[in-house]
């Protein structure tokens, strides 16, 4: 059978779904993670990836000489040296589509929660003050412009939820779309001076890193919020802090972190700041979907020779 390597463990649905299938090695279950992977490596033709395993880089794809595809859990796959593995003939896949509205939903969960303070005020219910007096009047999403940094098709999926509250909305990408309706602003920076709202939903990587950064906080101004439901590695996190102790903007809410699980003890402890623990596609059927997708990637490869969602990378691979 064909055999294929998982570095960490994945959810049940991957796992039993590939061992239904091919010879699975669960390098996890091996005291001797070195010695196991030697020993496999040349007749590993499929590789199971996800963030947990740590990064699939270009010394890891030279252990596996026999390797074809690797099929990454998650949208993002900056994990994955995608141009390494394409120079190397190895196809990568990704799970879009299937998360797309789940993370749209917890967007629109965290913006209203950062704007209202909800999760303030159930702190202030649950610790008794209310007895006290009233909760301190929030900030509103109404009167606000949205600008979205990154239009692919979360932010698209972000943009029609905004859509019903009546909310202007801009956006920034590498290239502007000609099918919307909505106004196009060519740097984060110009995004960021007419907006009120920086919702941050474009990929990791090394061409993103800190695209949000001090420029940028400014430019959204002390009445300005941002929201982060991309990866970490957009944000420049020390600046972030600063903005928010130094008033240069009003508010964030972050799903994720620059080293994640750590948070900074400087975000824990403000209260303008709601913090969630990278859940944006966090929901059983959602993570369910995506993980049957690995499988069904690694499946059709290995079935028809072709993979079902391969990233930007890899096409030049298929189209030859």
């Amino acid at each position: 059978m064909t055999e294929i390597l998982m570095c960490a463990p994945m959810p049940p649905l991957v796992i039993d779904g590939l061992a239904a299938r091919f010879t699975l090695h669960k390098l996890w279950e091996h005291a001797d993670t070195e010695a196991a992977l030697s020993a496999i490596a040349p007749r590993i033709r499929g590789l199971a990836a996800s963030t947990l395993a740590g990064p699939v880089a270009p010394a890891l794809l030279d252990r596996l000489p026999a390797l074809e595809i690797i099929a990454s859990f998650g949208v993002g796959y900056e994990h994955v040296d995608a141009g390494a593995a394409a120079d190397r003939g190895i196809i990568v896949t990704n799970t879009p589509g299937v998360l797309d509205d789940e993370v749209a939903d917890c967007t629109i969960g965290l913006l209203l929660a950062t704007l209202r303070c909800l999760p303030q005020a159930d702190r202030f219910v649950r610790a008794g003050l209310w007895r006290d007096g009233a909760f301190p009047l929030s900030p509103s999403l109404r009167g606000r412009r949205i600008g979205l940094l990154g239009f692919g098709n979360i932010g698209q999926a972000i943009a029609r939820r905004l859509a019903g509250f009546g909310v202007p909305i801009a956006y920034h990408a590498r290239h502007p779309r000609p099918d919307t309706p909505y106004d196009y602003y060519p740097t984060p920076v110009a995004l960021a001076e007419v907006s009120d709202v920086l919702i941050a939903i474009l990929p990791g990587g090394d061409a993103t890193r800190h695209i949000v950064n001090a420029d940028v906080l400014a430019a959204l101004g002390a009445d300005g919020v941002l929201i982060n439901v991309a990866r970490g590695s957009v944000v420049d996190q020390p600046a972030l802090i600063a903005a928010l102790q130094q008033g240069t903007i009003l508010a964030a809410g972050l799903d994720v972190f620059e080293e994640e699980p750590e948070v900074p003890q400087a975000l824990i402890d403000m209260e303008n700041v709601v913090l969630l623990p990278h859940v944006g596609s966090a929901s059983e059927r959602t993570r369910a979907a995506m993980g049957q997708l690995v499988v069904d990637n690694l499946v059709s490869w290995f079935a028809e020779g072709r993979p079902i969602t391969p990233v930007f990378e890899s096409e030049r691979l298929l189209n030859r």
